[in-house]
């Protein structure tokens, strides 16, 4: 699939002297090189030798890998938790209401640390931030099982959520930047790597545990290999930083023009941001669409982290054993492998994403009453309608491309929706918890997750419509 995005040539033209044209005469790289959907790049920006084009076929290739291999770690230190919860309860002498707490701890970390995340790569570069969250998970899978107690617990999952946390933020940013006419496959692809990940942790936990010797403390630390994996990828794009962030790129005073006078595609792709570096910063606060898509990223991200953190227990509680829970729970995240690739592109042919979110809410909605009425008996069928409505997820951060003109407004607005979304998510686990403890059953949880689904469908109606926070902030 990755060969399918790249060029068939590898592109490496050796640069003979200073750029001409109407300008200084110096040129100035930018993090990772230029967006590999226009070809020509800046020099000096891949891992090649000084003086070259370098972004070349290989280079992209190893961009494109890297993007798969941190979509793959965002979401197993969450569902690998969720299929050992109540082992991890036993073992840590937790409450209901403290393992409600734990799963509200992902989107307050996401909420806290990922409001950074543009700021981190204006300062060591995307590349940098990326390696360093996907070592900050390595660390934070390997420390929790170990740390003893439930503070050393929380305290490790929080360093694993910091470096989840700027990935989320970034990952829409870098498709924005670098494949600027791909945003639709490009976001297809590493939230279908997302979901494959999300799923994978949550129907192999269980079964690695038993086969490590059925204590949860390896069944947990086993992910932090994958994550050490994705560490190695990004390692040629963590460099001296010698041009503006991705989150405010800039060229030099010529535009890009090369020696033939020709203005690369990638100054013209730039050309909005250059323009926007002139004018006052994007007030995000003020677009009524950004408001809109950080209250259905919270929604969606509320019904996500309520699935991950308690979806396996409701199906043991119902009488599914604890291996076709973890299944059950695989199934609705695996939906999301397929779904994930084909919603980004389909929404990208829409001028308004609202009959997707529409489509998605009534099957969540189905789901739900499914899970209330006969838990176990209908259990797959409500996983794989669960599994459909949980990829709102590829639809927000698809809409976050496209909400926004800019490489600028898409930091801004990917920060703005996911910060704000995450701190809106934050009570939902927290009172799945708090219910499930004093109500002694699953009606009110599951009764509270189908009430949050209608606002989600009216918001996500507002924020599929076909304008730009740019435009809305400048009114």
């Amino acid at each position: 699939m990755m060969g399918l995005m790249v060029s068939d040539e590898t592109r490496t033209e050796t640069r003979t002297g200073t750029r001409t044209g109407a300008g200084t005469g110096t040129s100035k790289s930018t993090p990772l090189g230029e967006p590999a959907a226009h070809g020509a790049q800046e020099p000096g920006n891949g891992p090649g030798a000084p003086g070259t084009r370098a972004w070349t076929t290989w280079t992209t290739r190893l961009l494109l890998l890297g993007i798969v291999l941190a979509a793959l770690n965002l979401r197993p230190a969450i569902t690998s938790l969720g299929a050992l919860l109540e082992e991890v309860r036993d073992g840590l002498g937790m409450s209901g209401s403290v393992a409600g707490l734990l799963t509200s701890v992902p989107p307050l970390c996401f909420a806290v640390f990922g409001v950074t995340a543009p700021r981190l790569a204006r300062r060591f570069g995307p590349g940098a931030v990326v390696c360093a969250g996907m070592a900050a998970i390595t660390a934070g899978l390997l420390i929790r099982p170990y740390a003893g107690g439930t503070a050393g617990f929380l305290a490790a999952t929080a360093l694993a959520l910091m470096g989840i946390a700027v990935s989320n933020v970034l990952m829409p940013v870098i498709v924005k930047r670098f494949f600027p006419d791909r945003v639709g496959p490009m976001t297809g692809l590493y939230s279908m790597a997302l979901a494959f990940g999300t799923s994978i942790a949550a129907a192999a936990t269980v079964p690695v545990t038993n086969a490590l010797g059925g204590h949860w403390q390896p069944g947990l630390a086993v992910w932090a290999a994958l994550a050490a994996a994705a560490v190695l990828p990004w390692i040629p794009f963590v460099r001296p930083r010698k041009a503006p962030s991705i989150a405010s790129p800039a060229h030099d005073a010529s535009g890009g023009a090369d020696e033939a006078g020709a203005e690369p595609a990638t100054a013209r792709a730039d050309r909005p941001t250059e323009q926007s570096a002139e004018q006052p910063p994007l007030r995000i606060t003020r677009s009524r669409t950004a408001w809109a898509l950080a209250v259905f990223f919270g929604l969606q991200a509320t019904a996500a982290y309520i699935t991950m953190g308690w979806m396996a227990q409701i199906f043991r509680d119902a009488g599914v054993s604890a291996g076709t829970a973890g299944l059950l729970l695989a199934v609705i995240m695996m939906m999301g492998v397929p779904l994930a690739f084909v919603i980004p592109r389909v929404a990208t042919r829409l001028p308004h994403q609202g009959p997707i979110v529409l489509v998605l809410g009534v099957c969540g909605l189905a789901g739900y009453a499914g899970l209330y009425f006969a838990p176990a008996g209908g259990a797959w069928a409500w996983a794989l309608l669960l599994g459909v409505s949980n990829c709102a997820f590829p639809l927000a951060l698809t809409m976050v491309g496209m909400r926004a003109r800019t490489g600028a407004g898409v930091a801004q607005l990917s920060a703005f929706a996911q910060s704000t979304g995450y701190l809106i998510s934050i009570p939902g686990p927290l009172l799945v918890g708090v219910l499930y403890q004093h109500s002694g059953g699953w009606g009110l949880p599951i009764a509270l997750m189908s009430a949050l689904m209608v606002p989600q469908i009216v918001v996500g109606f507002l924020a599929g419509r076909d304008r730009t926070v740019e435009e809305e902030a400048a009114r």
